[in-house]
């Protein structure tokens, strides 16, 4: 056998690339992780050079994002702590279980020594760049890819390592930081415009809080869709599209859809819309789960990022202050950096007094927090809790409209408006008075009937039951104190009755839904999302549209006749057709009953 010539496998590779091992610098790798996890002037020094996605091997990439989480907090990095940090997250199999640890940290690097091999990894890094760049522009031409095609690919990578030479490390991304005072002075923030539906203006951070029930997703989807497809939201006027990156790890695929088509969305219909579905991010508290997150939001573009439910991103205890303090840090400080505005859901706590779930100081980070309410009848109250510069309106009374079409949410059908001002003007302003089951709605009920500012709760409770208005008792005592507090005040003492006796006539329907029948409904109340209990409301049906493009339907103009119900042929309160509405909102459009008449023994019932 002295004619055979012997080859190492490690010289050659297969044609087909199957054996090549990237362009890497292992050595370098190791003596940088073993500095770096003793000395914050090392990563800091190394971070100036190179960053996570220059690095190879897997365990020296997840020892330099803990390393980087310890820094960012302003403390000293140590192998002990690293080892807590990555058994803390379970991943200890990641680094040898813990063996790559207690390897790199014996024998390292003296801090000052470490940039020095830093710039090796970074030469290796580009190196393999190419190489990858290379290999996928084999596979192209294997597949038969035209030369307009690769043309295009070489462009891409060129204009890719470009903007990384000019944005990459050194000092001039530190002392980009540094603000030019004139032309910080030249700017005008006060005139920067807020997004559509006046909740926030660009580059904030916001947490919309709400009970599951509340249809907060729901909510926050067509916003966002509205958004991104260039539309008006809540009456504020359109505005140029917007791109959103929307994180969702809380709605089925089968849901999405169907609010999606029920918003008038579909196939050429998303605008700049980027949904990733149950996406596989590391916990966004961490600082791999912040790489990520920033590596979606540069790949799409967006200007502003959707956190479907917040509670699903993170690893860390909901109570403990430090996860909230880590996903700021590590996620919601780099979005703001770049200014890149969030939308975070979140669920009320046991007690809906204190706000959202788990510690206090997930509030303070954000520049607005919003409580979304369901009132029933398809009523929501959107009401601002907490605010950080006071721009913009702190109440909205909202209505969600929604149309079946058979057992389908009918395309288009399902919006999110703003409700009518009550019209005696017992709204305060805040149009909550239009919404059956606020307390302002029963102020509002209570002077209309003529009802006296000093009844106590027996007498109201009284009245409102002969008005078939129910109400909690909380609700009732807060409606009570807030009209005895104006007892004095001159002009509202609208009655000088002074008992619970019935009235002459009956309060007019001009808050259709507060009848008996019309706040349970079993089964959807909207699209993609199921009751979860008997006294989840229904949606109000579909006002009839001028136009039919989603935007609101105009008021009539004019006198208002009597315009009896296309369902159930009662009449309807002049004050409702006057807002353009022909049918009262609980009458069922499948049985053609009034909700004071309850359909008959084995008809279908009303799930919208």
């Amino acid at each position: 056998m002295d004619n055979v010539r012997h080859f190492n496998p490690r010289d050659t590779a297969d044609d087909d690339g199957l054996n090549h091992t990237p362009p890497h610098d292992r050595e370098a790798e190791d003596l940088v992780t073993g500095a770096i996890m003793h000395s914050a002037q090392a990563y800091t020094e190394c971070a100036e050079v190179i960053d996570r996605d220059d690095i190879f091997a897997h365990g020296n990439r997840l020892i330099w994002d803990i390393v980087g989480g310890i820094v960012a907090a302003g403390d000293q990095p140590h192998p002990v702590l690293v080892r807590a940090a990555i058994e803390k997250q379970g991943r200890l199999r990641e680094v040898d279980n813990g063996h790559l640890i207690d390897r790199l940290g014996t024998e390292y690097l003296p801090a000052p020594m470490a940039a020095k091999f830093a710039e090796r990894i970074y030469e290796t890094a580009r190196q393999r760049r190419f190489d990858e760049h290379s290999t996928a522009l084999k596979a192209a031409i294997v597949r038969k890819a035209d030369s307009s095609e690769l043309a295009e690919m070489v462009a891409a990578f060129q204009q890719a390592e470009t903007l990384r030479e000019s944005t990459g490390h050194g000092p001039a991304h530190l002392v980009a930081a540094l603000l030019d005072w004139d032309q910080f002075f030249a700017t005008d923030f006060g005139a920067v415009q807020l997004l559509p539906g006046k909740l926030m203006g660009p580059g904030q951070q916001i947490t919309v809080v709400g009970d599951g029930k509340a249809g907060k997703s729901l909510f926050v989807q067509e916003w966002a869709w509205r958004m991104a497809t260039g539309q008006s939201f809540l009456d504020d006027k359109a505005q140029a599209p917007i791109r959103i990156l929307y994180l969702d790890a809380e709605n089925g695929q089968e849901q999405v859809q169907e609010r999606f088509l029920s918003f008038g969305g579909g196939h050429g219909r998303m605008g700049e819309l980027r949904y990733a579905s149950f996406p596989p991010v590391r916990p966004l508290d961490t600082a791999g789960g912040g790489a990520d997150l920033m590596a979606l939001v540069k790949a799409t573009g967006a200007e502003l990022v959707v956190i479907d439910t917040v509670s699903r991103f993170i690893s860390g205890p909901e109570n403990d202050a430090d996860t909230w303090l880590s996903l700021y840090r590590h996620t919601l400080l780099p979005l703001k950096r770049e200014r890149v505005g969030s939308i975070r859901l979140d669920h009320f706590g046991k007690d809906k007094e204190r706000g959202g779930r788990g510690s206090s100081a997930k509030t303070q980070d954000v520049d607005h927090v919003w409580e979304l309410a369901a009132q029933g009848g398809g009523s929501l109250t959107l009401k601002r809790t907490h605010t950080r510069t006071g721009i913009g309106p702190d109440y909205f009374a909202l209505l969600r409209q929604a149309r079946r079409d058979g057992d389908n949410w009918m395309p288009g059908g399902t919006r999110h408006v703003l409700a009518a001002p009550d019209p005696a003007g017992f709204d305060s302003g805040t149009g909550l008075a239009a919404i059956p089951g606020t307390v302002e709605h029963l102020v509002a009920t209570l002077d209309r009937a003529g009802v006296p500012n000093d009844a106590g709760n027996r007498v109201v409770r009284a009245k409102l039951t002969e008005l078939e208005i129910s109400a909690g008792n909380e609700k009732i005592a807060k409606a009570v104190a807030t009209r005895k507090a104006r007892a004095n005040m001159p002009g509202f003492d609208v009655s000088g009755e002074r008992s619970a006796d019935r009235s002459a006539g009956r309060f007019p329907e001009t808050f259709p839904g507060t009848h008996p029948g019309t706040h349970e409904t079993a089964g959807q109340t909207f699209p993609g999302t199921l009751a979860e209990t008997s006294g989840t409301p229904p949606v109000p049906p579909f006002p009839p549209s001028r136009g039919g493009n989603g935007m609101g339907t105009p008021e009539h103009t004019g006198e208002a006749e009597a315009h009896p119900c296309d369902i159930c042929g009662r009449p309807i309160d002049p004050d409702w057709a006057h807002r353009g509405y022909t049918t009262h909102l609980g009458c069922d459009p499948t049985t053609g009953s009034h909700p004071d008449t309850p359909p008959t023994p084995g008809s279908p019932t009303n799930r919208a």
